[in-house]
């Protein structure tokens, strides 16, 4: 399956910082995750796909084109959400992706009825009247999300689309983003720098740090078992207790939580699984759950043995 994105050695060298440093990259369809901390590279990355930006070194094609000479092309069949705020506060959200449709070519008619659509569809129907200016930050985050669809983009890059939300409002762009990906087929670059919450959304993630590509893979590549089991047990002090007969039997107990991570190493004749079983039965704990544990993507980068993120700006020129 060809890649949405490609990129050859791509290098943004701004000077004092070196913001993408020989980038060689495939990124195919469903939903990527583009984590790093700030300053890592994401949206210099984005802006330079976009043609909104020139790369000094190296190249990319978007859908097989070049940014570099068919940047108009790009723009045409992506879609795009900046991270900071570009609303005009005295325009209405309907006018705006009306505007935001007719510049990306479709005609008033089209936009008009494309722009009714894909305000529904993020969840701003009834405020699509009103000023932004008066749009609460989720509001205007959905704002920027329809005029991202409303021409009916192959491919959308969201930069940061959860900055700045309460819970309630980033699980629900979470789960915008989880649509536009999933149930419609649209191919989504979506970055953060909060790691659980591409983890969520994303088939696959790309981590880069000061300009350097750390890794590419399937987010459960990253989130593969750890060796070790998660048990829940029941009962008077029932971890504490758990936890200090496992470890007298000599298998290693980490608490998580409200749970027991237990190493699931080899120990001879007796399967772990059973010295918990036999434990609990002979503690009179209930047993609620044994599986096994999966890493979230926090603790591939707490593990020094993992690539890490860290929070430089880019990497500094001497």
């Amino acid at each position: 399956m060809e890649p949405v994105v490609r990129t050859e050695r791509l290098t943004k060298d701004y000077g004092a910082v070196l913001a993408l440093d020989a980038l060689t990259l495939d990124i195919g369809p469903g939903t990527t995750g583009l984590v790093g901390a700030n300053g890592a590279g994401k949206s210099t990355f984005l802006k330079i796909l976009l043609g909104l930006v020139p790369a000094t070194g190296g190249r990319a094609e978007v859908l097989g084109h070049d940014v570099a000479t068919e940047g108009a092309q790009v723009r045409a069949a992506v879609g795009y959400l900046p991270e900071h705020d570009c609303l005009p506060p005295d325009v209405s959200a309907s006018d705006f992706v009306v505007h935001l449709g007719m510049m990306s070519g479709l005609p008033r008619v089209a936009a008009r009825e494309r722009a009714a659509e894909v305000l529904r569809h993020v969840g701003l129907a009834e405020e699509r009247y009103r000023p932004m200016g008066g749009y609460s930050t989720g509001m205007k985050q959905k704002a920027k999300l329809a005029q991202a669809l409303v021409h009916d983009p192959r491919l959308v890059l969201l930069d940061e689309p959860t900055n700045g939300l309460d819970p309630a409002a980033r699980d629900e762009m979470l789960g915008l983003v989880r649509r536009i990906g999933h149930d419609f087929g649209i191919a989504v670059i979506v970055t953060s720098h909060l790691l659980g919450e591409l983890e969520r959304v994303s088939d696959h993630v790309v981590v880069l740090d000061g300009g350097t590509l750390l890794r590419a893979s399937r987010t459960d590549e990253f989130l593969d078992a750890t060796g070790a089991l998660l048990v829940e047990v029941l009962g008077d002090d029932a971890q504490t207790r758990m936890a200090d007969a496992l470890a007298a039997a000599g298998v290693p107990v980490v608490r998580r939580g409200s749970l027991l991570s237990v190493d699931a190493a080899d120990r001879g004749p007796r399967d772990v699984r059973d010295v918990v079983r036999d434990t609990a039965a002979e503690l009179g704990l209930g047993l609620v759950r044994m599986q096994a544990d999966h890493r979230h993507l926090e603790d591939v980068f707490a593990d020094p043995s993992d690539a890490a993120v860290h929070d430089e700006p880019g990497v500094p020129r001497g």
